[in-house]
């Protein structure tokens, strides 16, 4: 999920990933969806959902045994107003542009990369210059990639698990003031308690 502060009203942006994949049982269906939910988020009361749009649909999702439910996964709204959804079935970043106003669905958007350094991408997030952050759930890589589908700079945050980074790397948020990127590591080191959680920090 990303969202967007109106002030008194924010957008959130979700994926949807469980539109018929049980009844599947395994096999690729294309109902995976974007969705805009409007909300009021005024600071003394409880939001209220005011309004739900569909801006994007025909997304690739499946059951899987490893991962439950590969989808799409992570988005980021971008400066000039477009959505990036990290499609991690077919392995490519999608855009929807207008995210914000848009009152249509732009079924899965406009390619922006597939391939590549892509290996899986699950969390993404905006870059403050408009470039667009993915890590790999296939070898724990994270990408950089130019709103024109370059794919400027790979660097390794996770080299754990089997293969590393398998399945492990959701959230992603760019630290403020811009000089580092948290992310989220399911596979993690051990702790006491035998959970494998860590909130990590990129420089």
């Amino acid at each position: 999920m990303t969202a967007l502060d109106l002030g008194g009203i924010t957008d959130l942006f979700v994926t949807n990933v469980l539109n018929g994949t049980v009844a599947a049982g395994g096999s690729v269906v294309n109902r995976g969806t974007v969705l805009r939910l409007t909300i009021s988020s005024l600071p003394v009361v409880s939001p209220v959902l005011l309004k739900v749009t569909q801006i994007g649909s025909g997304f690739s999702e499946h059951l899987d045994p490893a991962a439950l439910v590969i989808g799409p996964t992570g988005v980021g709204l971008g400066p000039n107003g477009t959505l990036y959804v990290a499609d991690t079935a077919n392995n490519q970043i999608q855009a929807i542009p207008n995210a914000v106003f848009r009152v249509s669905d732009d079924k899965t958007g406009t390619n922006v990369t597939s391939g590549g350094a892509l290996n899986g991408p699950l969390g993404l997030a905006i870059a403050p210059g408009g470039d667009i952050l993915t890590v790999n759930s296939g070898d724990g890589n994270m990408v950089e990639t130019t709103p024109g589908g370059s794919q400027a700079t790979v660097k390794t945050v996770d080299d754990q698990g089997s293969p590393a980074g398998a399945g492990n790397l959701f959230g992603l948020a760019v630290k403020p003031g811009a000089d580092a990127v948290y992310f989220v590591d399911d596979f993690g080191a051990p702790s006491a308690n035998g959970q494998t959680n860590d909130l990590n920090l990129f420089h």
